[in-house]
Order: C-alpha cells, then sequence, then structure tokens
C-alpha cells in the first residue's frame, strides 16, 4: 500500500524533479524511456560526499570520453584517476574502474538488477545498491542517504540524535517506501532534502508534506535531526619537493593504492605528521622554501610546506618519473598537490578543479 506520504511526493516530483544529465525525468519515462543503469551507477558514485553542482562537469566528461561500462572497463586505470582529479575521497575512482572490469568481465557488460547482487560489487554499498536497483531497475528498496535521513527524520519528530538514530531512520524510510515507482519515490525524497528540507532554513511554508511532518506541527523541525557534536579535526604537518628540470618537466611519484589518495600522483615528499614534519628530499638539490599551502581532508587539516629545486636535464631519478610540463595538467594529481605545484612554481597556471 502507498503511503499518504509518498503519494504526496510522487505528485510533487511529477512537476518539480530537478533536470539532472543522469536522470530520467518522470515525463521521459511515462513516455517508454528507461534508465541507463551506467549512468545511474556513475552518477551515484560520483555523489558521495560531493554536490551535485560539482558532479555535473565530472560526469558529462566521464560519459563523453567512457560512454559505457565496457569503454570504462577497457581504459586504463591512470586514466580514471586522472579524470577523477579534484573530485576527492579516492577511493571512489579506484572502486569505480573495478567495478567496471568486473561488470563487463563477469557480468557481459550488464549490470545485474537486485539490491542483493550490486552489493557483491566492488564499491557499492548499501545506499548505492539500493539506488541503482530501485531507480535502474524499479526494485522496492530502502534507499538512505543524508538527505533522506533529514526528511525522516523531521517527518517522523525523530530526537535522538546522529549517529544513533541511523537504524530508526533506516526503519522509517523502509515504511514509507511504495510499492510503485520507488526510484522516482527515492529522487522525490532526495530533492526534497536537496531543495526545500534544507539542512539549515528549511522552507517549510512552500513544503509539499508540510501537513504531515510532525516537526513542523511541533516547530523543531529546523533543529533536527540532531547530532552528537564533533570533535576537532587535527592538523598535521608535511613536506614536499617540487623537483623541476631545465626543460619543466616535474618529478612525480605515485602514492600506495591503499590509504589516503591511494593511487594518485604527487610531489615526493615525507609523511604528514602532528608536529615537525619529517625532512625526506628526493635527491640533492639548492631546495629552496616557497612557502606552505593547506588543505582540509575529512579527518584532519594539513598544512604542506613547499620546497623547489632547479635541476640539470640530465637529472637522473632512483623513484618516480619525469612528467613534461605540458602533461601536467593531465597528471592523477589531487586538489593538494595542484595547490602545492602552484605554490612551487609561483603560477596559477594548473586548475585546481
Amino acid at each position: 500500500m502507498t503511503r499518504p506520504f509518498a503519494k504526496a511526493m510522487l505528485r510533487w516530483y511529477d512537476i518539480h524533479a530537478r533536470d539532472l544529465p543522469w536522470r530520467i525525468g518522470p515525463a521521459t519515462r511515462a513516455a517508454g524511456q528507461v534508465p541507463d543503469p551506467y549512468r545511474v551507477w556513475l552518477s551515484e558514485i560520483m555523489l558521495q560526499q560531493t554536490t551535485v553542482a560539482t558532479v555535473k562537469s565530472y560526469f558529462e566528461r566521464f560519459t563523453t570520453v567512457w560512454p559505457d561500462v565496457k569503454a570504462l572497463a577497457a581504459c586504463p586505470r591512470d586514466d580514471v584517476l586522472s579524470a577523477w582529479a579534484g573530485l576527492g575521497y579516492y577511493a571512489r575512482a579506484r572502486n569505480l574502474h573495478a567495478c567496471a572490469q568486473v561488470v563487463a568481465g563477469q557480468w557481459g557488460g550488464v549490470f545485474p538488477t537486485t539490491e542483493a547482487e550490486l552489493l557483491t560489487l566492488p564499491g557499492v554499498g548499501r545506499y548505492t545498491a539500493a539506488a541503482i536497483a530501485s531507480i535502474a531497475f524499479d526494485e522496492v528498496a530502502t534507499v538512505v542517504d543524508g538527505n533522506v535521513e533529514r526528511v525522516m527524520a523531521r517527518l517522523h519528530a525523530v530526537e535522538e540524535p546522529l549517529p544513533k538514530a541511523k537504524p530508526a531512520l533506516y526503519t522509517l524510510a523502509a515504511s514509507e517506501t511504495p510499492p510503485v515507482r520507488p526510484g522516482d519515490y527515492a529522487q522525490a525524497v532526495m530533492d526534497l532534502g536537496a531543495t526545500i528540507c534544507t539542512p539549515r532554513n528549511p522552507s517549510c511554508d512552500v513544503c509539499p508534506v508540510n501537513s504531515l511532518c510532525a516537526a513542523h506541527k511541533t516547530g523543531i523541525a529546523a533543529t533536527l535531526p540532531r547530532k552528537v557534536p564533533k570533535k576537532a579535526k587535527p592538523t598535521r604537518h608535511g613536506i614536499c619537493y617540487l623537483a623541476q628540470r631545465e626543460d619543466g618537466a616535474v618529478l612525480l611519484t605515485t602514492r600506495p593504492d591503499k590509504g589516503l589518495l591511494g593511487g594518485m600522483a604527487e610531489l615526493p615528499g615525507g609523511d604528514w605528521v602532528e608536529g615537525e614534519p619529517p625532512a625526506a628530499p628526493p635527491l640533492a638539490a639548492d631546495w629552496r622554501d616557497k612557502g606552505e599551502v593547506q588543505h582540509t581532508f575529512t579527518h584532519f587539516h594539513l598544512i604542506l610546506r613547499v620546497f623547489h629545486a632547479e635541476l640539470p636535464l640530465d637529472t637522473g631519478v632512483e623513484r618516480g618519473r619525469w612528467v613534461p610540463a605540458a602533461l601536467l595538467d593531465d597528471a592523477a594529481l589531487p586538489t593538494v598537490m595542484r595547490k602545492a605545484l602552484v605554490k612551487g612554481q609561483g603560477s596559477a597556471r594548473l586548475p585546481l578543479d
């Protein structure tokens, strides 16, 4: 049975659905066009911890270069990492490529259609599997992201703080999920959370379900969901070295696959630590202090001091590779390393994405 909340959400979505490059709108879907599982999967992976505005250009770039999962699986992983540079949370890019290879190899290029099967794919968790299953294949699955949690917390006036409230919010979301048009419903709730039921200053007066919302009735909507206060992020310090040959080529190394920024390119340097960072120049040179850059990761702030040295054309290295200046834009450099490169060169030539 479809509950009043789901009915209201579907009516609202039919009129107010956001126009997104990976989405088949309700009118188009009603005309018989169905979502492409590849585009649904790609967008959902990109949207994890990232805003719609940021994802749009990346999504369009990826689908132009790799229009289907087989094309993505066949390309070198470094190409994917390079195209992903600046989007953050780089484990997603590694898992994206691994997942494409599994779908292309083990599933013949056709995405599995059920939530349970989708959960077996690399990088696909409960939320992503449910989103793909419901949006691409019309399976009745419970889709819960931050937007849905916020809507459920307000709809049912759940005052228990996050993250402890997550199981209860999931159960409530499951109870509201309708047996018909589950994909449109999931996207409707996410759209509501993104545009009306926003984290701060929700627009309750124009909300299509305000008459059903327990938090709105009691005047506490803006205070929900409650959250346990976050601990202050520590600050780490590091040193990186911009070694640049006479021809402009830059020495880059590759980070280990596992761990922060795994598999991405970087300027060589030592560990990032709380306190005095270790000096670890990649070779003997006249290193000059060019100042520091700052960057914030999920769990810590980083202050990275940049040293620069100019080196002869025939300089050899035991570790790393010389990347010509013309190819630096295409290197798989995360944003923090692009900042360091700009600081070291005294130029803003490279985009910071």
